[in-house]
């Protein structure tokens, strides 16, 4: 059996359970029929021996009855709408539907729950139930905490429970094909997942640059042991923060991509040209659907040119002033509160602010690479099936020209590029001089 098979199985027999509550509720409240049994005299489908995702799920946060409820009536919509279709069952003297049983019609027509919703079909008219159960909504509860089911936000002066009750898009991948669930790149989700297809060996930075990574590494291997087995969650707090700084081409971005490769997770470049907006709260709102969304995922995070974000805070003269200083301030705790690692990177250290500056756990300065190291760069870059003509000399170009790791791969893109557009393998040092030319002046540097 598949996982999208099992949960299938799975997913049915819980709906089959959630008509029954429901039908029961609704014959008891509306319908005043006392044989009905109680609602929640009906007991749910037993899950322990179930080997779906699923059951799974329900199995770690040993789900009672109530959340079990709430994770089912979250996904009818996505399942089996038409169970709903009670919910649209009018009051006879005011000719709008019942108010207690919440939900909105979606833009497709189908009914989706509430908070109201949830709450009535599992209280009914019984405020202590009523009252007990609010408990599922709060923030500290595992299906708040671990992005399972939420609230949708309401507007001001509106009923808390009236916001819409909404699966995660990763727990309902879970829940239905049993697949990882990956987000894709757009408004809502403004980072892009970082991949590489180099290994550590194709890394080319200073000793102290490699000592830093390996204290990154121990912290990722070992984080949840130091906070966890050896208590220290309650001494510091959870992540782990870190800075890259130096000139562009040093290699900042490929040590990220680097990390999550190594340590098996996903890595997310966040993209600041969709985060940062000029409207007052978008910044916060944007930023906070990348943090909600990576919560509990073993995520990095990788914010290149950080400084455009999280620069110094300045005097507050004006609305703008303070406005962008509490941009700051929300950003500084959204990365304290992350469980993960965090990477920042910046072109120049000193832009960044120095509230965050003091929160890093490390700070690791890449330099441009010296002429050993260009050495080792150009010999990495140009393999088979390149061939070097005779007369460039490797070790003359790595004294002659300081470029960085990225310079010399554009360099090798265009050399190769050049060498195919003839129908050889072979680079020449023309092409070779050119190409670095090329590199040379987009740094404001003239070479003859």
């Amino acid at each position: 059996m598949t996982l999208l098979q099992a949960n299938a199985a799975t997913a049915t027999k819980e709906l089959e359970w959630f008509s029954s509550f429901i039908t029961a509720r609704g014959a008891i409240s509306f319908d005043n029929d006392l044989n009905q049994p109680l609602p929640e005299t009906i007991a749910p489908p037993d899950a322990t021996a179930d080997p779906s995702p699923y059951a799974a799920i329900i199995r770690r946060f040993n789900m009672s009855y109530a959340e079990r409820f709430v994770l089912i009536l979250s996904l009818v919509p996505h399942l089996q709408p038409d169970l709903l279709d009670m919910l649209l069952l009018k009051n006879e003297r005011t000719g709008h539907p019942f108010t207690q049983l919440g939900g909105q019609k979606g833009a497709h027509g189908v009914h989706v729950p509430t908070g109201e919703t949830a709450v009535f079909l599992l209280a009914g008219k019984d405020l202590e139930k009523r009252y007990s159960l609010l408990c599922l909504f709060e923030d500290t509860h595992f299906f708040a905490a671990e992005n399972m089911v939420r609230l949708q936000p309401v507007a001001p002066h509106e009923p808390r429970l009236s916001g819409l009750l909404t699966p995660s898009a990763e727990y309902l991948t879970v829940l239905t094909t049993g697949g990882r669930f990956k987000p894709s790149f757009s408004a809502n989700f403004p980072a892009k997942q970082l991949a590489t297809g180099l290994e550590w060996s194709d890394l080319v930075v200073s000793n102290e640059v490699m000592n830093g990574l390996e204290e990154i590494k121990i912290w990722l291997k070992h984080g949840n042991t130091l906070l966890f087995e050896w208590d220290f969650g309650s001494k510091v707090k959870p992540g782990f923060r870190v800075l890259f700084s130096g000139p562009p081409g040093t290699g900042k971005t490929l040590t990220a991509a680097l990390l999550g490769k190594w340590a098996g997770m996903d890595v997310y470049r966040v993209d600041l040209s969709m985060v940062v907006s000029k409207y007052i709260g978008e910044t916060e709102k944007n930023l906070a659907q990348v943090f909600d969304m990576a919560e509990n995922k073993h995520w990095i995070l990788f914010f290149d040119e950080a400084d455009a974000l999280f620069g110094k805070r300045t005097a507050a003269a004006d609305a703008h002033d303070r406005y962008a200083n509490q941009e700051i301030s929300y950003l500084l705790q959204r990365i304290e509160d992350y469980a993960g690692l965090v990477i920042l990177a910046t072109n120049l250290k000193s832009n960044i602010d120095e509230a965050f500056a003091r929160r890093f756990q490390l700070v690791i300065d890449f330099p441009k690479p010296d002429e050993p190291q260009r050495l080792q760069l150009w010999k990495k870059a140009f393999t088979p099936p390149c061939r070097l003509a005779p007369e460039i000399s490797l070790p003359k170009l790595a004294a002659e020209h300081t470029v960085t790791g990225a310079a010399i791969m554009n360099v090798l893109r265009w050399c190769s590029l050049r060498a195919l557009s003839r129908n050889s393998t072979e680079i020449t040092l023309p092409d070779i001089k050119h190409a670095i030319r090329k590199e040379m002046n987009k740094e404001g540097k003239i070479v003859f």
